[in-house]
């Protein structure tokens, strides 16, 4: 007997398709062979492995209506005689008593593909290697747990009737690990035994949570109090006073886009490469301990470094006074503005413009180097990416939420994986030059020259 239907009915549907075959094909011609074949399929439904959920139940409830009806409507006919219809009108009543016999709601089958989950189940057992689990996570067990814990909240899932949900240090881990590793998602799914579409989601999802949850607590700019502290760390480094970070403007590689595709077309990199690039834009501001306090990131990577600050909501601020007389230091590919201190670019500099290129170097370094330990840190941002580019900004971020999260907690840094940065650009002057920021400038150009001659003669 099946589960889903009983013998008795089947029989009766069976019989009865049987012994109207004559009548059904004068009717309605060869419907006979369209049913027989429904039936049997209700019959056998069992045995049949399905990609889609299934309810046989409601399947068959609607079976059983839709036979209903068609028998209706042949007992209506007038050309059937009465002991025809009094067989039909009889065997019309057997189905629908059955119909009307609660029915046991079969198991629901979904198809699922079996994959291995050895080396994550390795990875989470208590006894894993901390060193390893580093090596892998570029974060402690400790740093990973709390992680979980702060975004556990949004990106946790409940058990369903069909499957298990995802644990969240699991949805967790596969995002982490595709930051850190720059794995293919091919490979990712086989290494986590997961779908390649249900990675790619998983990675989004945390990736959303940790811009939603983290990314206002561990990125933002210095408040008053803290930004004394950084004034002060920024001169005791460079000697250039009142400074509270430092900019930079980098690339990161991309497939080519469906659309717009020659704005994010990269001229310089694809010369120094001699291979077509593309690429889209991340400025970011950092402190002097090289954690991000402002970032910018999606502009198209045809963009200089002028044009991408002038989108940027860092150039609104400053243009509002939200500075209030601090100052950040930027490269040659800026322009000096009420808040924003850039290098001399004459070619014959004078000692005092030397002294202060010399400090302003310092502070690029600070910025270039938190970069290149973003990009060694999390690798992905060194693969071209190969998903859309307004999915890019969700993952872009939650890398430099990350890397102030590991910063903060002194996680340890593989040297081995510096990834030194090659973005210079030249300043196309779309912005008016501040005269403010040039006599800022000339003032400590002075002021660090007369310091030198002064520390020489005490010398």
């Amino acid at each position: 007997m099946q589960d889903f239907i009983s013998a008795r009915t089947y029989i009766i549907l069976r019989t009865f398709v049987f012994q109207m075959q004559e009548e059904i094909t004068e009717f309605h011609g060869g419907v006979h062979l369209e049913h027989i074949a429904e039936y049997e399929e209700i019959a056998h439904l069992e045995g049949k492995e399905e990609l889609e959920e299934w309810d046989e139940a409601a399947m068959l409830e609607n079976a059983h209506f839709e036979e209903q009806a068609r028998l209706v409507e042949m007992t209506q006919l007038d050309e059937e005689d009465d002991d025809s219809k009094a067989k039909k009108v009889r065997l019309l009543d057997l189905v629908s008593a059955e119909v009307s016999t609660p029915v046991v709601a079969a198991k629901r089958r979904v198809w699922k593909k079996n994959r291995s989950q050895a080396w994550w189940d390795r990875c989470n057992e208590p006894d894993f290697p901390d060193s390893e689990f580093h090596r892998a996570f570029r974060m402690s067990r400790t740093t990973f747990d709390q992680l979980c814990e702060d975004i556990g909240h949004v990106v946790s899932k409940e058990d369903t009737m069909l499957r298990q949900a995802i644990p969240v240090r699991q949805r967790v881990a596969v995002c982490i690990w595709r930051l850190a590793s720059g794995e293919p998602l091919r490979l990712l799914s086989k290494r986590f035994g997961l779908g390649i579409s249900t990675c790619h989601k998983l990675i989004l999802e945390v990736c959303t949570a940790i811009n939603l949850v983290l990314l206002p607590k561990y990125i933002t700019w210095p408040s008053h109090a803290h930004a004394q502290a950084i004034r002060e760390s920024f001169e005791r480094i460079t000697g250039i006073p009142d400074v509270v970070g430092a900019i930079y403007t980098t690339h990161l590689p991309i497939i080519a886009p469906k659309v717009n595709v020659t704005s994010y077309f990269n001229k310089r990199h694809t010369e120094r490469s001699q291979k077509t690039s593309y690429s889209i834009t991340m400025q970011g501001v950092v402190d002097a301990h090289g954690l991000f306090t402002d970032i910018c990131i999606g502009w198209p990577g045809s963009y200089s470094d002028e044009v991408v600050l002038e989108k940027s909501a860092l150039y609104e601020r400053g243009l509002d006074g939200f500075l209030h007389g601090d100052w950040v230091v930027g490269g040659g590919s800026y322009p000096p503005l009420d808040w924003l201190l850039t290098p001399y670019l004459e070619e014959q500099l004078t000692w005092a413009q030397h002294a202060f290129n010399e400090r302003a170097e310092e502070a690029l370094k600070i910025v270039q180097s938190a970069f290149s330990r973003l990009k060694g840190r999390w690798q992905y941002l060194t693969k071209r990416a190969e998903i859309k580019v307004q999915e890019l900004p969700a993952i872009l971020g939650a890398c430099c939420v990350l890397h102030n999260i590991c910063e903060q907690l002194n996680e340890p840094f593989d040297l081995d994986l510096y990834f030194p940065v090659q973005d210079d650009d030249t300043c196309c002057e779309r912005l008016p030059w501040s005269h403010l920021s040039l006599e800022r400038r000339e003032l400590i150009a002075q002021s660090l020259l007369h310091s030198m001659h002064s520390g020489m003669m005490s010398y």
